[in-house]
């Protein structure tokens, strides 16, 4: 099994079982559904931008896929990425419990390898890429 397949096989159990592990709403429930559905708007513009450039989950690069720095791109690198941690930081506020807590800080852990796993992919692909970094950020508008 390649890495990327490892990473994302961990990336959907920890999801998986951040769900199972879901108690009673928290007082920040509200909260909560509104990062969650910051979060899928962000995704559904990542994969409008991407369109039929060879969408995959997994961090490996497809031989003829294009790099992508339009749209949500332009801000940051891995919009897919933040969706993914944004939304599941919106199920923790909403479901809060320490369990859930702790899964999150996995899915962080796993989701920040498998970023640094695809940007040397993407380094390897094309030299468009280190120009692309020096203009953007990785996982969040402005900041990182």
């Amino acid at each position: 099994m390649s890495k990327g397949k490892i990473l994302v096989t961990f990336q959907f159990l920890i999801i998986f079982l951040m769900f199972v592990f879901i108690k009673a709403k928290s007082k920040y429930f509200l909260l909560g559904i509104a990062i969650l559905t910051i979060s899928i708007i962000i995704g559904l513009l990542a994969i409008k931008e991407q369109g039929n450039n060879d969408f995959n989950i997994r961090p490996d690069i497809n031989p003829n896929c294009k790099l992508i720095t339009t749209g949500v791109y332009k801000y940051i690198r891995h919009p897919m990425y933040f969706s993914v941690i944004f939304g599941m930081l919106g199920i923790l506020v909403a479901f809060f419990n320490y369990v859930e807590f702790i899964l999150y800080i996995f899915l962080i852990f796993i989701m920040l390898i498998k970023l640094h796993y695809e940007e040397q992919l993407w380094c390897n692909h094309t030299k468009e890429y280190l120009e692309y970094k020096k203009r953007t950020k990785k996982l969040i508008p402005f900041i990182y």
